[in-house]
C-alpha cells in the first residue's frame, strides 16, 4: 500500500474496474446538490455543534480528561461517535471551502477529544473509567468499536484533505486503532461490535497509512460474524447479522443501518484481499434486497422494533422506517460496488437514494431532519419541541435535535463529501454517474489531462451537457449514464449525430477537441410507476415519479381536506405538468363509516366525487416543509 492517498475521497480502493475522482477534482457550482451543501456549510453544521455542546457530548471528552465522568457524562452509549461524525463533516468542508473559521472550530474539537485519550490508546467515554462499565464489557450493544471506527472515518478524511496537518487527529485514530488490533487481533479477545462500522473504516485507515495490520484486522471482524458471538437478543441473531457467516448470506438482514455498513466493509475487505468469493457474496445479497426489500425511495428497513429490514415483499408504506442511516449505508455500499464493478445499477440506486431520502431528511434550512422516513402519513403530525430532543422515531416532523442523533451528522458528512460520488476514472477515461452542474478534472495515468463541464439543470429538466475543456492528441473515453427509470426516449449527441440510448453506460471514445460536447437528453415526462403485486401493502396503488424524484400527495395542496387518503386517482390520465407542477386527476372518496369494519359479501364501492380534480403533488423531499400534514407516496387507483 501507498502513503497518505492524493485523492481526497471516502473510500479509495486499491484496484477495481473504476476509480474514484475525489473532492479536489470535483467542483459542484450550482443546481439542486449545490444549494444543499451551502445550506449544510453555513445552517446544518453550526446546527450540529450547537447541540453536541448542548447535550454534553463534547464536554465529555473534557469531563474524561479531568476524571469526573463518573454520574456527570451525558448521552447515549455512542454519543462519543456524533462528535467523529461532526469532525469527519468539518474535515470534508474544509477541504471542498478552506474556511479558516471551520478550520478553527475543527482543531478546538480535536483539542478536546485527544486530552480524553488513554496513555495505551483505549479512547471512549462510556466505559473503562472509575463508576464506569469495564472496557469492552459489552460488544453487543455498547458500541465501542463502532465509535473507534467512525474515529477513524474522520482520520482518513482529514489526511485526504489537509495531508500533514499538523492537528493531531490522525495520531489520536492510529494509537485507537493499534489499540483495537492489539485487543482483538490473532492472538486476543475473540469478539466484535454489534454496530458494524469497524470494519470499512480500517480498511480505509490502512489505505491512508500504508500499514497492513488495519486490514487484516477487518478481515478478522468480517469472518468472525455469523458465528453466534454477539449471543441471542429478543430480535434474533440475525439483528446483528450474527446467525449465518457473510459469505453464506443471500439477502441483506436484520438492523437495516448495520446491514449495510457490514456489507460495505465486506467489499472493502474483498477488493483488497482479491477475495472473488467474498465480492460475489456481496453482490448477491445487493441484487436480492433492491429487488425485494427496497422502498421506491431507495429507503431500507420496514421494521419500527428492531429498525430492520422485513422479509421479501414486505414494505408497508405507513410503517416505512426508511431510516436515514440506513439510505447513507446503501449509498456507500452501492459506491463501493460501483467501484468494483462499473455496473450502472449502482448508480441509480445512489441517484435515487440521494435525492428520495438524503435530501427529504433535512428541512429547507438545515437545522430540522427526519430520522425515519414514512411514504404515508395518516394524521396530521405536531410540530417538535424545539428546545428539546425528540425520540428517534416519535416526531412526525422533522426536528431539530434526537435523543439518538446518528441521522443529522450522518447527513452533514454525507453533504460535505458529495462531490466524491459523483464521477469515477479509468485508464481509458471519464464517467460521469451523478448529473449536477460543475468541472471534473483527472489526469489518466501516462495519459491526457481530461477536463470537462456538466452544464444541467438536471433534476428539473433532462438536459446535461458535459462540454471538453481540455485538448490532446490522443483519443480517450468520455462515458455518461442513462439512467435505470429511462426505458424510452433518452438521446445522445455527439457533434451532429444524435442516437437514442437505454440505460446503463454510453461511451464515446475519440479524440477530444476543446469545446466538444456530448448532450445527454433525459425524458422528463412524469410517470406512474406501478408496484409488484407481491407487495401487498400497496396493491392497487400507483406512484408518480418525474426522472430520478419520487412525487407525494400533500395535503397542504388540497384546502379543506383532511386527508389525502381520500383521493383516487384515474390512471386513464397521465400526470402532467401544469405551472411547473405535476399534477394527476383524481376523484375524492367520501368513506362510509359503520359500525363493524366487515362483511359477508364485498363491500359496495364508496360514493365519489362525480367530477375529476386536477391535484397538484410535491416533490417528496421537499414535504412537510409546509407544516403539519397528511401526505401519501402510494395513491390508490380509481380502477
Amino acid at each position: 500500500m501507498s502513503g497518505i492517498a492524493p485523492t481526497a475521497t471516502p473510500v479509495l480502493p486499491i484496484r477495481g474496474r473504476l476509480r474514484p475522482v475525489g473532492l479536489g477534482d470535483v467542483r459542484i457550482t450550482g443546481g439542486f446538490w449545490a444549494e444543499r451543501q451551502s445550506v449544510n456549510a453555513v445552517a446544518s453544521l453550526p446546527h450540529v455543534e450547537h447541540w453536541l455542546e448542548r447535550e454534553g457530548w463534547i464536554r465529555n471528552f473534557d469531563l474524561a480528561a479531568r476524571g469526573d465522568l463518573a454520574g456527570e457524562r451525558r448521552g447515549r452509549e455512542f454519543a462519543d461517535s456524533e462528535v467523529y461524525k461532526f469532525l469527519e463533516a468539518l474535515a470534508w468542508e474544509i477541504g471542498r471551502g478552506g474556511d479558516p473559521g471551520l478550520e478553527a472550530r475543527f482543531r478546538s474539537v480535536v483539542r478536546r477529544v485527544a486530552t480524553a485519550q488513554e496513555p495505551d490508546g483505549y479512547l471512549n467515554t462510556r466505559f473503562g473509567r472509575r463508576g464506569q462499565a469495564p472496557r469492552w464489557s459489552d460488544l453487543a450493544w455498547g458500541h465501542e468499536l463502532y465509535c473507534v471506527g467512525h474515529l477513524l472515518q474522520a482520520a482518513v478524511a482529514r489526511a485526504r484533505t489537509r495531508p500533514g496537518a499538523d492537528d493531531g487527529l490522525v495520531e489520536v485514530a492510529r494509537r485507537a486503532a493499534d489499540n483495537v488490533c492489539e485487543t482483538f487481533g490473532p492472538d486476543g479477545v475473540t469478539g466484535l461490535c454489534g454496530h458494524p462500522e469497524i470494519e470499512t473504516a480500517l480498511v480505509e485507515f490502512a489505505r491512508v497509512t500504508g500499514d497492513d495490520r488495519y486490514l487484516a484486522q477487518a478481515a478478522l471482524f468480517v469472518d468472525r460474524r455469523g458465528h453466534g458471538l454477539l449471543g441471542d437478543v429478543e430480535f434474533g441473531r440475525e439483528y446483528f447479522q450474527d446467525e449465518r457467516p457473510v459469505r453464506a448470506a443471500t439477502v441483506l438482514r436484520g438492523h437495516a443501518v448495520r446491514a449495510n455498513y457490514l456489507a460495505a466493509g465486506a467489499v472493502d475487505v474483498a477488493v483488497e484481499l482479491k477475495d472473488a468469493a467474498l465480492l460475489e457474496a456481496v453482490r448477491t445479497q445487493w441484487r436480492a434486497t433492491v429487488a425485494r426489500r427496497t422502498y421506491v425511495t431507495g429507503g431500507q428497513g420496514s421494521r419500527h422494533q428492531d429498525e430492520a429490514f422485513g422479509d421479501d415483499w414486505v414494505l408497508p408504506a405507513d410503517r416505512a422506517y426508511s431510516e436515514t442511516c440506513a439510505g447513507i449505508g446503501s449509498v456507500m455500499l452501492a459506491w463501493r460496488l460501483l467501484l468494483a464493478d462499473g455496473d450502472a445499477r449502482y448508480a441509480d440506486l445512489i441517484e435515487r437514494t440521494l435525492f428520495n431520502v438524503v435530501a427529504t431528511s433535512s428541512s429547507t434550512d438545515g437545522r430540522a431532519f427526519f430520522y425515519t422516513n414514512t411514504l404515508h402519513r395518516r394524521e396530521i403530525g405536531s410540530v417538535p419541541d424545539a428546545d428539546r430532543p425528540s425520540l428517534r422515531a416519535a416526531a412526525s416532523l422533522r426536528a431539530p435535535w434526537f435523543e439518538v442523533s446518528c441521522c443529522p451528522t450522518n447527513v452533514a458528512r454525507t453533504l460535505a463529501s458529495l462531490a466524491a460520488y459523483v464521477a469515477t476514472a479509468d485508464d481509458e477515461g471519464l464517467q460521469v454517474h451523478q448529473y449536477l452542474p460543475g468541472t471534473i478534472a483527472h489526469r489518466l495515468a501516462d495519459g491526457p489531462d481530461l477536463r470537462v463541464t456538466v452544464l444541467t439543470g438536471y433534476p428539473d429538466d433532462g438536459v446535461v451537457r458535459v462540454r471538453v475543456d481540455s485538448d490532446d492528441d490522443r483519443p480517450w473515453s468520455l462515458s455518461v449514464r442513462v439512467p435505470g427509470w429511462a426505458t424510452r426516449g433518452a438521446t445522445l449527441t455527439v457533434d451532429a449525430d444524435t442516437r437514442p440510448v437505454g440505460p446503463g453506460m454510453v461511451t464515446e471514445r475519440r479524440v477530444w477537441r476543446r469545446g466538444d460536447e456530448v448532450v445527454l437528453r433525459l425524458p422528463m415526462a412524469p410517470r406512474f410507476t406501478y408496484p409488484d403485486p407481491r407487495i401487498d401493502a400497496v396493491r392497487g396503488c400507483v406512484a408518480v415519479e418525474r426522472g430520478p424524484v419520487v412525487l407525494a400527495l400533500e395535503s397542504v395542496d388540497v384546502p379543506g381536506v383532511g386527508t389525502v387518503d381520500e383521493f383516487r386517482v384515474d390512471t386513464r390520465h397521465p400526470p402532467r405538468v401544469v405551472d411547473g407542477r405535476v399534477t394527476v386527476r383524481c376523484r375524492r372518496v367520501r368513506p362510509r363509516e359503520d359500525e363493524w369494519p366487515y362483511r359477508g359479501t364485498p363491500a359496495p364501492p364508496d360514493p365519489v366525487d362525480a367530477d375529476l380534480d386536477e391535484v397538484a403533488l410535491v416533490e417528496y423531499h421537499a414535504w412537510a416543509n409546509r407544516g403539519p400534514s397528511t401526505m401519501r407516496v402510494w395513491l390508490p387507483t380509481t380502477d
